[in-house]
């Protein structure tokens, strides 16, 4: 997957942005190789203190 600071689509090749979890992905069902996505907030992660 490719990572950059802003992505790039062509509609004609099938792509379609998506955003999930804060970041924006470019995915493709035709051609699953053109995927990208761009950085976005880092995930918190939970802790499990007692």
């Amino acid at each position: 997957m490719k990572v950059k600071a802003s992505i790039k689509i062509d509609p004609s090749k099938g792509d379609k942005i998506v955003r999930r979890k804060g970041r924006l992905y470019v995915v493709n069902k035709i051609d699953p190789n053109r995927k990208q996505r761009q950085k976005g907030p880092a995930l918190k992660r939970k802790s499990n203190k007692v």
